[in-house]
């Protein structure tokens, strides 16, 4: 089980700044969203320039053009690349044939799937690395989380390993890890605290007692 931490809300320096806090209790560094909007891909390669070490994810939400968008993401050095699960299954392909060709990992996001059963038995076949159920800001604010996906997809799923992202704190940290995903994503949790270097080194300290339990 890793532990990430998404970046959604800061600009190169800060994200910079903020991973020398943590980097010592975090695995994967997310460059989110709104990250890559404001900054591009440039954000990926100085992240992943300074901190080597980490791995890097580049949070692109692909819809379309696959391949090619995952080949330029893998270009400034991100490690895994995110395509949406409600995109199609040829845009999936493109992106895992890509993926595979450049040595990098493919993280499929949830969001806003309805049938998420169904759909990760089909992302499964098709060869994805990750499969992250993902409570989508808009509706965290309405109290929903993302735990029973999580169990149903872990249900079904053969190969893929499974990722939980969306509003997720120490205090509820401890619910997350009992449903056993891969890779846990935290965002606010961390970022928004006074001491992000204690907050993340208690979170990854509840995750290795588990995994060592």
């Amino acid at each position: 089980m890793k532990l990430q931490l998404a970046l959604d809300l800061v600009n190169i320096p800060e994200a910079i700044e903020l991973v020398g806090e943590v980097q010592e209790f975090v695995d994967v560094v997310e460059i989110g969203t709104p990250v890559v909007i404001n900054e591009g891909l440039k954000a990926v390669k100085e992240v992943k320039a300074a901190f080597p070490q980490l791995t890097v994810l580049a949070d692109l939400k692909i819809m379309d053009a696959a391949g090619y968008e995952v080949m330029k993401a893998s270009e400034a050095g991100a490690d895994i690349i995110t395509i949406l699960g409600a995109a199609e299954d040829e845009s999936i392909k493109g992106a895992v044939e890509e993926a595979k060709k450049q040595g990098k990992q493919i993280l499929v996001d949830m969001i806003a799937v309805k049938d998420k059963k169904t759909r990760a038995i089909e992302l499964d076949a098709l060869g994805v690395d990750y499969i992250c159920v993902h409570t989508g800001y808009d509706l965290q604010a309405k109290g929903e989380n993302s735990f029973e996906d999580l169990l149903t997809i872990k249900s079904v799923v053969k190969n893929a390993k499974t990722a939980i992202a969306g509003g997720i704190k120490l205090e509820t940290l401890p619910e997350v890890i009992k449903a056993q995903p891969d890779l846990v994503i935290v965002g606010g949790g961390i970022t928004s605290k006074e001491d992000k270097k204690a907050a993340a080194a208690q979170m990854q300290k509840l995750i290795k007692e588990e995994v060592t339990a």
